[in-house]
């Protein structure tokens, strides 16, 4: 594994006279808005945030005119290869890049993968990405998800499109494919939470962190619904767990597919690509965000998979032939 960089952080401000009387923590956060809050909190706390060449608390009245300086280290995030592997990009400038995510490529390394990861893929191609936290991954999609993700190239495009997800400005819009007919659209808000046997999987529950949904249908077939579904949170398995708590599971979803259902008298090949459609039938089809840097308003459309377009192609082709 290649060693741990570092990169040195030095940077220096006098509080200006219309900000004097906050807090140090407040008073830094928006000095040195690169940073997030909580980081420059623990310099404050290593005595690494100084005022006027003191180390004090991070409550602490600060008044105009007086000097912080920051002398820290960014640590790499992690001991993380950097691999050759092709990534799909649609946007990329200094501060960001937007790629379309292929199904089966893992986001992050973890247990069971440990490398071949779009984090290692970033690594080779960004390689100053390392000292960013998570490698500039801000939001994730499961394994077998495609679509649209934005990642941060620098530690000030990270923390502002944190702080974007966390205002839930960021819009983020998937199509999938359910097992059964929706009759008209809605909103879903329930609370989602590590289930308490299965820990790998996420389920509804009291107590569970705020999820919301809203659906749409596009299309009805006999037996499915290609829906369109925004989150407004992002929560682990969020649609995933949604939608099969509404009793309109995602067609191929190992985890939360329930009792698997074919049209009557369908044809042979809907019935195989039904049965043996590999993952579960979610895309991330459309993103829109503020530039982290420049402020404008951008949006990013992917079109949808090819497996995906193939199941809607024969899922019509059923339906026209029954009511035809």
């Amino acid at each position: 594994m290649p060693p741990i960089t570092t990169q040195a952080i030095e940077l220096r401000a006098v509080v200006p006279s219309d900000l004097g009387g906050q807090r140090l923590d407040q008073l830094a956060a928006q000095l040195f808005p690169e940073h997030s809050r909580s980081r420059l909190t623990a310099w404050i706390k290593e005595g690494l945030l100084t005022v006027d060449g003191a180390v004090i608390r991070p409550r602490d009245i600060v008044h105009g005119g007086s000097v912080l300086e920051l002398n820290a280290e960014q640590e790499a995030q992690g001991e993380w290869l950097a691999q050759d592997i092709a990534l799909d990009i649609v946007y990329e400038d200094e501060h960001i890049l937007v790629l379309n995510k292929p199904a089966g490529l893992v986001v992050h390394p973890a247990v069971g993968h440990q490398d071949g990861t779009l984090l290692n893929a970033l690594l080779h191609h960004v390689p100053d990405i390392i000292n960013v936290p998570r490698a500039g991954i801000v939001h994730r999609l499961d394994k077998d998800t495609t679509g649209l993700m934005v990642v941060a190239k620098t530690l000030q495009a990270q923390t502002q499109l944190v702080d974007q997800l966390q205002k839930r400005s960021v819009s983020r819009i998937y199509e999938c494919i359910v097992i059964g007919v929706i009759t008209s659209g809605g909103k879903i808000d329930a609370p989602i939470g590590r289930h308490g046997q299965q820990r790998q999987r996420m389920a509804v529950m009291a107590g569970g962190k705020q999820a919301v949904s809203h659906y749409r249908v596009l299309e009805r077939f006999r037996a499915h619904t290609h829906t369109r579904v925004k989150l407004e949170t992002g929560r682990t398995h969020q649609i995933r767990v949604h939608m099969a708590h509404i009793n309109y599971p995602l067609v191929g979803d190992p985890a939360y597919g329930g009792r698997f259902r074919i049209p009557p008298a369908a044809s042979a090949t809907l019935v195989q690509s039904l049965k043996e459609f590999p993952r579960q039938a979610l895309h991330a089809r459309f993103l829109e965000l503020d530039h982290p840097i420049t402020g404008q308003r951008m949006k990013w459309q992917s079109p949808l998979p090819e497996d995906f377009v193939w199941l809607l192609t024969l899922l019509r082709q059923d339906r026209e032939a029954f009511i035809g």
